[in-house]
């Protein structure tokens, strides 16, 4: 049999020359008339993300990229202050108190896995430290936190989180991102992408690290993950300034603004060559806002103009040399906001080497000990930072939210010093703009072991930050890899009974 014969009858007339031009005629006029169609608004429905919605992109200039965009809906939050604790805090040691953990002290958990993440578990363990009735409300707080203790009744507790590992970096990553695998953008990420900033002379993002290090997950905590890269948050903490802004001293301030200036008109008049680019509009836009960083971002961290009763109420001076770093680095996230910045995202604790409790809350030995030098740097600080926030008045449009990845058992572990990981339940909060304050929604069993009134899943959470700032968490998309991509996958429910 010939190659010819071996053709169906329909492929030889696709390669008969008159029916590829009828074909390819008909073709052509069928992508000419969707066109009209799509300008015209005619088509069917465009891409939708989950449960049939259409997406909401914002409409981003690329040679203004960080330019105020508006939200979805009006609410008051229109900033974000995110305090990170990695390694997972000890939620029934702090704010989740049970006092049913003290009658079965030393006793063998009844119902409960007699291996966890580390490995064999040991006894009922009861608080390390007395907890108290705080505030107005009464809301029980354990001495381990005193100075935020001081601020329950502004505080809005979810006690009944659950998240979907027991494992930091992938916790820390689906508190921050949405998912467990890494690539994936950050929740400061998607809220800049939306809603830009108020100042374009700082980035829109900013990540405060500890003054140990980064956390597990490092810099995917604040990432871009396939969002632009113009959305991914800029690190930098009050002893560390962002690399490569300091002038030459061989650079006088006046030759430098001559640069400066060069620099853009060149910048400007090769842009006009390629109107259409948005990668060299997007390129240009970031490297002026470096420049203006030149000049902004010295005169925010320069923190030598705050008053010695400042200083003194966030525990710069007079404690451990970590709280008065961690202390700083809470006077420029207060800076920082005033500034217009959209979010702040102030990091206490690190993992250069594993934590164990040493450089984070991981408290897998030695609880007792290591989540109170935790808490001395973390506890005086935080509050101030709060308080300072509140004396301003930038809470009303401002949202705090303090979290951490997980919790952690009521139980001991095998060595009876530590507790190991708990993903079933733990306790974060929020404050400030949008939500009721000394309110506590949802209840953990009455070990704290499980959720088990009102369970909340991380994707409610993050669903419930993003309409705080306007933000409907299933339109809010971006297009990759043939998907709809949120911030909350295809889950989540906003938390309603939360909002003030």
């Amino acid at each position: 049999m010939s190659y010819a014969e071996r053709i169906s009858p329909q492929g030889r007339r696709l390669l008969d020359r008159r029916g590829f031009l009828h074909t390819a005629g008909l073709s052509t006029s069928a992508l000419a008339l969707a066109s009209m169609l799509k300008q015209d608004g005619l088509l069917a429905a465009e891409n939708t993300a989950a449960f049939g919605k259409n997406p909401i992109r914002p409409q981003i200039d690329p040679s203004r990229p960080y330019a105020a965009r508006p939200p979805h809906f009006p609410m008051p939050a229109k900033q974000v202050l995110v305090i990170y604790l990695p390694g997972a805090v000890s939620h029934v040691d702090t704010f989740d108190y049970k006092p049913e953990l003290s009658k079965l002290h030393g006793q063998k958990p009844p119902g409960m896995p007699a291996v966890t993440f580390e490995g064999p578990s040991g006894n009922i363990a009861k608080p390390f430290w007395d907890f108290k009735p705080r505030g107005e409300t009464g809301k029980m707080v354990s001495d381990l936190l005193p100075h935020l203790a001081e601020h329950v009744d502004d505080f809005c507790f979810f006690h009944a989180l659950t998240t979907d590992t027991s494992a930091h970096p992938q916790g820390e990553n689906f508190m921050n991102t949405g998912f467990t695998m890494e690539g994936f953008p950050s929740f400061g990420a998607w809220v800049t992408y939306a809603l830009g900033t108020e100042n374009e002379e700082l980035p829109s993002f900013v990540a405060i690290n500890d003054p140990r290090g980064m956390a597990r997950s490092g810099k995917n905590n604040f990432g871009n993950g396939f969002l632009p890269a113009a959305f991914q948050g800029t690190d930098f903490s009050a002893s560390t300034p962002p690399n490569n802004l300091r002038r030459p001293g061989s650079l006088t301030a006046a030759a430098d603004r001559k640069t400066v200036d060069l620099l853009q008109r060149l910048n400007a008049r090769h842009l006009e060559k390629f109107p259409g680019d948005a990668d060299l509009a997007g390129r240009i836009a970031s490297y002026e806002l470096a420049g203006k960083m030149q000049t902004t971002v010295p005169d925010v961290m320069d923190i030598s103009g705050e008053t010695a009763a400042t200083l003194r109420a966030y525990g710069v001076h007079g404690g451990s040399e970590l709280r008065g770093k961690y202390a700083q680095n809470c006077i420029l996230a207060r800076r920082l906001l005033e500034k217009g910045v959209r979010i702040v995202q102030l990091f206490n604790g690190s993992d250069p080497a594993g934590g164990n409790g040493i450089s984070n809350w991981d408290s897998h030995a030695n609880i007792k000990e290591t989540h109170a030098m935790q808490a001395e740097i973390m506890d005086q600080p935080t509050a101030a930072l709060f308080a300072d926030l509140k004396q301003r008045g930038m809470l009303e449009d401002t949202l705090v939210v303090w979290a951490t990845e997980f919790g952690r058992m009521p139980f001991l572990q095998g060595n009876g010093t530590g507790r190991d990981h708990n993903p079933s339940a733990f306790t974060c909060f929020l404050a400030g703009a949008g939500v009721k304050k000394g309110f506590s929604y949802g209840e953990s069993d009455e070990f704290g072991f499980k959720s088990a009134i009102n369970p909340t899943t991380v994707y409610d959470f993050n669903a419930t930050l993003l309409h705080l700032m306007g933000l409907d968490h299933e339109r809010l998309t971006f297009y990759h890899n043939g998907i709809e991509r949120r911030l909350t996958n295809v889950h989540g429910h906003v938390v309603k009974d939360v909002l003030a």
